[in-house]
């Protein structure tokens, strides 16, 4: 199932209690990010060119009915995410219907699993996977690793995923002390992903 990664986001400015430093009163409080996941959920299935789920075809308007579908498993998946050997970790999960199809989908925050250290974070979409396929599948990829961003509070609520983004403002920063912080939200809407990034609210210098 081919999926796509997250357009680059705005620079991230400094949390309030970082704001001593007077190169990042420069960033603007809130940023509305381009169209970052153009995934689909209801992508075609690359090898035979059906619908990857035909259940997939209902609308937001006519919900699937019947018994409530179990949402993918997190750590039945081989995630896209290069650990060098080293093994993957899903850190943290989130659950809901997220194209308003009536199925759920799950969100996964995966790391490295490096031992030491503060592996960064990528966060995953993962689809039931069609019949006869054991496992779910990735079909968008809301944050890469190249990011080098920790994700914490991870939730999904009414269609809506939203992630704390932890980061660095610059090489020097000691990867054990992030220094920056963004709230993520990502919506499905038209057929795509969505992501706003909002700065927190200043409460000081």
């Amino acid at each position: 199932m081919p999926h796509s990664p997250a357009e680059p986001a705005p620079s991230t400015p400094t949390p309030a209690h970082h704001r001593a430093r007077p190169v990042h009163w420069l960033a603007t409080a809130s940023a509305l990010a381009a169209v970052i996941a153009a995934a689909g959920l209801l992508q075609p299935d690359p090898a035979t060119g059906a619908s990857a789920d035909p259940a997939r075809t209902t609308s937001p308007e006519s919900p699937v009915s019947g018994p409530q579908t179990a949402a993918p498993d997190a750590h039945a998946v081989a995630y896209p995410l290069d650990c060098k050997g080293a093994p993957q970790a899903v850190t943290a999960t989130a659950e809901g219907d997220l194209d308003g199809d009536g199925r759920p989908e799950t969100v996964a925050a995966v790391r490295c699993d490096a031992g030491s250290g503060t592996p960064p974070h990528a966060i995953y979409v993962l689809a039931q996977a069609p019949a006869k396929t054991p496992n779910p599948r990735v079909v968008a990829t809301l944050l890469e690793a190249a990011r080098m961003q920790t994700a914490t509070d991870l939730t999904v609520r009414d269609g809506l995923v939203t992630a704390n983004l932890l980061g660095y403002s610059s090489p020097e920063v000691p990867r054990y002390s992030p220094d920056t912080e963004q709230l993520a939200k990502w919506r499905w809407t038209g057929g795509k992903f969505r992501q706003e990034l909002t700065d927190p609210t200043p409460t000081g210098v």
